[in-house]
């Protein structure tokens, strides 16, 4: 593992946000779904798309606080303009759970 400064941290904007839609993603090489997650006033809503579907529906991500990485460069992802990277962690067969705070925060709060 490669040490970073805290000034390197500092460059990686990671905010909170609320899924307001959850879509199928049949377009994706692997099983995915598109997401739109409101990120508050300062940032708005953003698009993007996460291979979450072992452990996750549609109807269970909209509404649900997660956290994302909001300053790297758009991707595009087969016909989706990926504008966030929403973070998770592989649980022990390697599927994606999903990181989010463990209270309610107003959304598009900073990570620090």
């Amino acid at each position: 593992m490669t040490e970073i400064t805290f000034d390197d941290f500092m460059k990686v904007d990671i905010r909170v946000g609320k899924i307001v839609r959850a879509e199928e993603f049949p377009e994706a090489r692997k099983p995915a779904f598109k997401l739109w997650v409101d990120l508050g006033p300062e940032i708005g809503e953003r698009k993007s798309s996460a291979q979450i579907t072992k452990h996750y529906t549609p109807e269970e991500l909209e509404g649900r606080r997660v956290l994302a990485v909001v300053n790297f460069p758009p991707r595009q992802i087969g016909p989706i303009r990926s504008e966030i990277l929403v973070l998770g962690v592989p649980d022990e067969d390697g599927e994606v759970v999903l990181l989010a705070p463990d209270q309610d925060v107003p959304l598009g709060g900073r990570m620090f």
